[in-house]
């Protein structure tokens, strides 16, 4: 890889730097699920070697005995690993992911210290730590030791400042190329995740962090990045820019669906009644995973999600007066009002979606199952008729 040295080197000066240089490498979105956010490392240039070490915080270990209860806790372990520049490159080069490097103009005693840092961290009893999607990822681990290394003028700079995205933004944007993902992601985080973000809090995502640094000065008004160019080209789909949702067309949906809905129970009762039983079916199963990361996990941002209201735990107990509506049979009294009481929930969440100041964006969800709810407990929650 011989070309990768003269990338690293190509300030055109000789590696026998008073200082270690030091760079943040920005790695594009790949196509696996846990590739989608993109990713980043540190690489720092010894000085008397010549040799490029890169510090990436992205590394578990899926063999480890307890992965999967972790994963599914939230008690994720994940370590930073020094490796071999050129090593850790030849992976994003055979996946075909774009890499740009951007080398910082720090101080030579900051460099030497995050070196230092890197180096000591990167020590077995040193390199594991507890990571959180958001909070605490491969991407704010750069940046907060690019925040130490400068006294903590990239935070200064770039905390106080936003752009309007929130943690649900930035995850459905960039899982908007795998639908169920996407899917996922829109369901299952609550109302923590709707928080307007700093630039700050958004350098989660390692492209919002590159960007943040191409505008931040130091002390002296130098740029902390010194150079930036393309190591690796992108040859893949290139990042997803997100876009706004339009909510009007949920509730056409869930118009259309919810006068479907009628028109099979004056013509086809039996056929709604499976239907139904279906979406009950499904709606317990959602909202037993929610009440789950709610209770039994540690996925803050997945805790008190208002989509409970819309995928309602009480459809468990709608199944049985599904069953005889299925049979031909008129259930009793308790499950028309229970038809009117989860109808009622999403009436609530509306409200609670429209008086909150901070409120969970999903009112594309209500606006789609209000009406299929209203549309069942018009069809079977109202009293029979007498027969004269």
């Amino acid at each position: 890889m011989r070309w990768l040295l003269l990338a690293l080197l190509s300030l055109g000066t000789s590696v026998a730097f008073a200082a270690p240089r030091v760079g943040v490498v920005t790695m594009q979105p790949g196509e696996i699920f846990w590739e989608r956010f993109g990713h980043n490392a540190l690489v720092v240039l010894d000085p008397d070697t010549g040799n490029a070490t890169s510090y990436n915080f992205g590394f578990f270990d899926p063999a480890e005995p307890d992965f999967i209860a972790r994963f599914v806790r939230g008690d994720m372990r994940y370590r930073l690993v020094a490796l071999p520049f050129q090593q850790d490159m030849a992976i994003y080069r055979d996946e075909g992911r774009g890499v740009n490097v951007q080398w910082l103009d720090l101080e030579p005693d900051a460099a030497r210290a995050l070196a230092d840092a890197l180096a000591e961290n990167a020590r077995p009893e040193n390199a594991h730590y507890r990571y959180d999607y958001f909070l605490d990822n491969c991407s704010t681990r750069v940046r907060d030791a690019i925040d130490r290394a400068v006294g903590g003028a990239l935070r200064s700079q770039i905390a106080g400042r936003s752009q309007g995205a929130t943690y649900r933004s930035e995850a459905m944007r960039l899982a908007s190329p795998a639908p169920l993902m996407w899917l996922g992601f829109d369901l299952g985080l609550g109302p923590n995740a709707d928080r307007p973000l700093s630039r700050w809090d958004e350098a989660f995502v390692p492209m919002r962090l590159a960007d943040s640094m191409r505008e931040i000065k130091l002390a002296d008004g130098r740029p902390l990045v010194r150079e930036e160019y393309e190591i690796l080209p992108h040859r893949l789909a290139p990042e997803p820019v997100g876009s706004a949702m339009h909510w009007g067309w949920w509730a056409l949906a869930g118009l259309a669906i919810g006068t479907g809905l009628l028109w099979l129970h004056g013509r086809k009762p039996r056929v709604l009644a499976a239907l139904a039983m279906t979406g009950w079916s499904l709606a317990g199963v959602l909202a037993a995973l929610m009440l789950f990361i709610w209770f039994g996990t540690a996925h803050r941002f997945g805790w008190a999600n208002h989509n409970l209201l819309l995928f309602n735990p009480l459809c468990w107990l709608l199944l049985p007066g599904g069953w005889q509506l299925l049979r031909g049979r008129v259930p009793g009294a308790w499950f028309r009002w229970l038809l009117l009481v989860v109808a009622a929930c999403p009436v609530v969440a509306l409200f609670a979606y429209w008086l909150s100041a901070l409120p969970q964006r999903h009112l594309h969800w209500i606006v789609l199952l209000l009406p299929l709810h209203a549309a069942l407990a018009w069809a079977w929650g109202r009293k029979p008729a007498k027969d004269p």
